[in-house]
Formats: C-alpha cells, structure tokens, sequence
C-alpha cells in the first residue's frame, strides 16, 4: 500500500510541474495590452515586470497569493513580461523554475516611449509596476514601485468595492 502511494505521489508530484511548465507565454502587441486593460471583465492587476528585475521576483509571491485569496471576487493578475526580445524564449523556463503560475504574456514591444504612456501617462518605464483596474467600477490605480504585502492587499481590497 505504501508503494502505490509513493507513486501516486510521484505521479501527482510530476503531473504539479508539467501543469507549471505548459504555461503558452503569448506575445501581445500594444494594442492587445489596450485592449486587455479597456476590456478587463473582473478586477484585475496588471504587473509589469521582467525575469532580471529583483524586487519584481520579491514581489511576486505574493501577488499569487493574494489573487488566489480574493479569486472569489473574481481578482485575476496578468503578469506582462518586458524582457528583452531575445529573453522571450527563456520565460517559459523561467515561469516553471519560479513557480509562476499566474498568466504571463510578453509584451512585443521595444518602444518604452509609445507602450508607458498607453498604460499610465506618468510612467517612466521603471519595473516593477502595477496597473489595478476595475472596469464595472471605474476604479483604476497605478503603482510605479515594488509593493509590499499589506499595500498590495489593501489596494486589492480598494479595487474590488471601490468606484475610481
């Protein structure tokens, strides 16, 4: 009996780790990101960041953690990527290793100067940053800096029961 459990372990164990590592990392343009952001059906944060950015790697655990807390006010993070085009294809590796497992796209764009301003007009192009958005309330807020835990739950609690 011990032996089937160990392998059912295993097997689960292994199964856990191929579900991580199939993450498709899509590339998005700017105007799918515009689109994403206008169209955004449920709270939603948009994290920008990249695989060589520490406090973006600090800051990501829990940012996962908090969105599968409040999944059940329908709070979804979209993790975009700005790594260097030559990056892209290391990201799904990178997302496996780091346990990441929330939604990541790439965005395809190398133009900071057309891409910051689309997203919020005083982003300077610094990362990590954060973009909180509830459409049905009209609730959006942006965050130029590494957020720590209690800041990102209470703006999470702000987006999802209050009006912009």
């Amino acid at each position: 009996m011990k032996k089937i459990a160990k392998h059912l372990f295993l097997f689960f164990l292994a199964f856990s780790f191929l579900e991580i590592e199939a993450q498709e990392i899509k590339k998005w343009k700017l105007k799918e990101l515009s689109y994403a952001i206008s169209n955004a059906d449920s709270p939603t944060i948009f994290n920008f960041w990249a695989t060589f950015c520490k406090p973006c790697l600090e800051e990501m655990p829990y940012f996962q953690e908090l969105v599968k807390k409040y999944e059940s006010a329908g709070v979804k993070l979209v993790l975009v990527s700005l790594d260097l085009p030559k990056a892209y294809p290391k990201i799904k590796a990178f997302a496996a290793k780091h346990k990441i497992y929330a939604p990541i796209v790439f965005l395809d764009e190398t133009n900071a100067d057309l891409f910051c301003p689309a997203v919020d007009e005083q982003w300077s192009g610094t990362i990590p940053a954060s973009l909180f958005i509830n459409n049905k309330t009209g609730y959006r807020k942006f965050f130029e800096d590494q957020l720590k835990k209690q800041q990102l739950e209470k703006e999470i609690q702000q987006m999802i029961i209050n009006k912009g």
